[in-house]
């Protein structure tokens, strides 16, 4: 009885202070990996990808398509969805790395483990036909959107989802341009 108190108090103390042990930017990385938040998906942190993607299209967060999706839109680039969106060398294997290294499935969120299948398609694949993104938005009448000149796309996160930079894509923080708060 006395060792089960024990190992008890030993889990909650260990429990308790695993956060406040490993708090500063030293900290032990498992530590910083499980305390981050484990919904939504990782915003964007390469200055790079935020630069060049970013300058023509939403910077759609790396968790957000699995890696071989993303191999295959970096490999394509004089053809990037119609458009040549070539880098230079250098800048294409970085931000290659950094599609990778952090697509979904690879990362602790759960939302992005649901983006880790895409769906068919012709040509480069695309986040708005993964059976994930296509169940959590078949609710929504084409005319909120693709008639919406204000969002015009799917593809367009930002224009409904008020924290799509942060990888936030709540419902509850839904706001259609034109139409208002989305209630489900």
């Amino acid at each position: 009885m006395r060792t089960q108190k024990s190992l008890t108090l030993l889990a909650l103390l260990a429990m308790g202070t695993s956060g406040a042990v490993f708090s500063d930017e030293r900290s032990y990385p498992l530590d910083r990996w499980a305390s981050r938040a484990k919904t939504g998906v990782t915003p964007v942190a390469n200055p790079t990808y935020q630069q060049e993607c970013g300058s023509c299209h939403f910077p759609y967060q790396p968790g957000l398509l699995p890696a071989y999706a993303w191999e295959q839109i970096m490999g394509a680039l004089s053809n990037h969805y119609g458009d040549n969106a070539e880098l230079s060398p250098a800048d294409t294997q970085g931000i290659r790395n950094y599609l990778l290294n952090n697509a979904a499935g690879r990362t602790h969120s759960s939302t992005s483990k649901r983006f880790t299948h895409t769906g068919r398609t012709n040509g480069l694949p695309r986040i708005s036909t993964t059976p994930y993104f296509i169940k959590k938005h078949d609710e929504i009448p084409a005319r909120m959107v693709s008639s919406n000149k204000q969002v015009r796309s799917f593809s367009h996160c930002n224009a409904c989802h008020t924290r799509a930079a942060e990888g936030s894509f709540r419902e509850d923080e839904v706001v259609i341009p034109g139409v208002g708060r989305w209630e489900d």
